[in-house]
């Protein structure tokens, strides 16, 4: 299988950013032209295109697959498994996030959990536990809040995201409007 230089710029883009962002550079290029690919792959067309070992494919794709980012099909009268990336980036997206807070973010609250149920011996462990408090309700209102918008329709996300900086100037004309009426924002 012959790739155009614009799709093997895009796999070596991936696989380089890939490695950046935590995950094998390998993986990323699997994932890049999947991604790419007008059809569902196999392991060979995979390790062909990119000139990988087949062992190298197998594992990336088992990797792809515990992060949910891979579909795998099967043909009619093939035995190969052929494997594909979802049509929608939001659900893409969606999946990694997932996947991440899954992977990173909740062993951390975990930990930071049981830091503060310690009992602080001295005035250095309690500056530390404060600042581990801190860092715990960040990480929980940021989890809160992106739990929020996984629910939210890909019509709606768009909307929001494309609100930007603007959704400052609703809070903030809200917030005069509440001080004008002489309402607390906060606890309704």
């Amino acid at each position: 299988m012959n790739t155009t230089p614009l799709v093997q710029s895009f796999v070596s883009h991936f696989g380089e950013m890939g490695s950046r962002w935590g995950i094998n550079r390998t993986v990323g290029q699997i994932y890049a032209l999947l991604f790419v690919s007008e059809k569902p792959l196999n392991a060979d067309e995979i390790a062909e295109s990119l000139s990988f070992s087949r062992s190298n494919v197998s594992m990336g794709l088992k990797e792809l697959e515990s992060w949910r980012l891979v579909k795998m099909q099967h043909y009619p009268g093939d035995r190969r498994e052929y494997f594909s990336t979802p049509d929608d980036v939001w659900a893409i997206f969606k999946t990694l996030a997932e996947e991440r807070k899954k992977r990173e973010v909740e062993p951390t609250l975990t930990m930071l959990r049981a830091a503060m149920m310690e009992k602080p011996g001295s005035d250095a462990e309690r500056h530390a536990q404060a600042r581990m408090s801190e860092m715990y309700q960040l990480i929980e209102l940021v989890t809160t809040w992106f739990s929020d918008i996984q629910h939210m329709d890909v019509e709606t996300l768009q909307r929001l995201m494309r609100l930007g900086s603007q959704v400052q100037k609703v809070l903030q004309f809200t917030q005069s409007l509440s001080k004008l009426t002489g309402r607390d924002s906060e606890r309704e």
